[in-house]
């Protein structure tokens, strides 16, 4: 069974993306890794090719500023990689530059992988979600954040990034996945306060007008937590290969943010409770079908 990675990334140290840690955090799964380097202005390049030069083969990209507008460019760029996997390459394992995959799960995930290898009806197999915020002390629980998602897929005729690369598609239809017990670490918006605010102007920028974002987002040294919905204290462990990059964090906050997210909405509450109550989450959107 062969394992490929692969990833797109592009001014990781100037938009502070873990490039290093969310590639090191799966690459003892992978026989090889793939990287879309796009034309980035910052050390970026010299950053991913210092990693693992063994294992990893970069190829330079430059991102079609024309796709910018839905954030399309994210799955262009993801699809510049993908082309670049071997033809006798298996199991196809897909991380972004702010997630990682914690230690403790690596052996299932393998495990997995050569369960349903020779399952036709199984194309991917789907991971849960832990989306942190703000500190790596809180993460973000409720609707507004997605919490499953393709990360790992067989090397399929037809597999391609979807929409703004959030996930994947086979010749225009959902994939047919099976659900495991394992979770992506997402680190996106493990910021401080100056530094969300500075992530929702970039992050936009593939997305919304410059007017829309000067209007909504206007450069300021604070940061309104309304979209976080609701966080909760994590009290679990990160992964081994993000301890560095945790310990040399300089900010925390001073009081409890779990205390300082707006309440939802009536509809929002509701549901919301209904899932806490079953784990059902009623109309949730879903870019793939989950088989038994």
């Amino acid at each position: 069974m062969k394992v490929t990675g692969f990833t797109f990334i592009r001014n990781a140290i100037t938009n502070d993306y873990p490039i290093k840690e969310a590639i090191l955090s799966v690459l003892p799964l992978c026989d090889d890794f793939i990287v879309a380097l796009g034309n980035s202005t910052d050390e970026t390049s010299e950053l991913v090719k210092n990693i693992d030069p063994k294992k990893i083969r970069t190829i330079d990209t430059v991102w079609n500023e024309s796709l910018k507008e839905g954030g399309f460019v994210f799955a262009d760029e993801t699809n510049k990689a993908l082309a670049e996997i071997p033809k006798d390459t298996d199991w196809l394992i897909y991380i972004q530059g702010d997630e990682a995959i914690h230690e403790d799960y690596l052996p299932l995930i393998k495990k997995e992988m050569e369960a349903e290898l020779n399952n036709r009806d199984v194309e991917a197999l789907l991971l849960k979600y832990k989306h942190f915020y703000a500190s790596y002390d809180y993460a973000a629980e409720s609707r507004r954040w997605y919490r499953r998602e393709v990360r790992i897929l067989k090397n399929l005729p037809g597999i391609h990034s979807y929409k703004d690369a959030q996930g994947f598609r086979i010749n225009g239809r959902k994939l047919k996945v099976k659900l495991i017990d394992a979770y992506i670490y997402h680190y996106g918006w493990v910021k401080p306060p100056k530094g969300l605010q500075g992530k929702v102007r970039n992050f936009n920028q593939y997305y919304q007008t410059e007017e829309w974002i000067e209007e909504n987002y206007p450069v300021q040294n604070t940061f309104d937590m309304h979209n976080a919905d609701r966080l909760v204290h994590f009290t679990g462990t990160h992964p081994q290969v993000l301890k560095p990059r945790i310990k040399a964090a300089n900010w925390k906050f001073e009081q409890d943010l779990t205390k300082q997210t707006p309440k939802m909405n009536f509809r929002r509450r509701l549901l919301q409770k209904i899932e806490d109550l079953t784990g059902l989450r009623l109309f949730e959107y879903r870019n793939y079908k989950i088989v038994k």
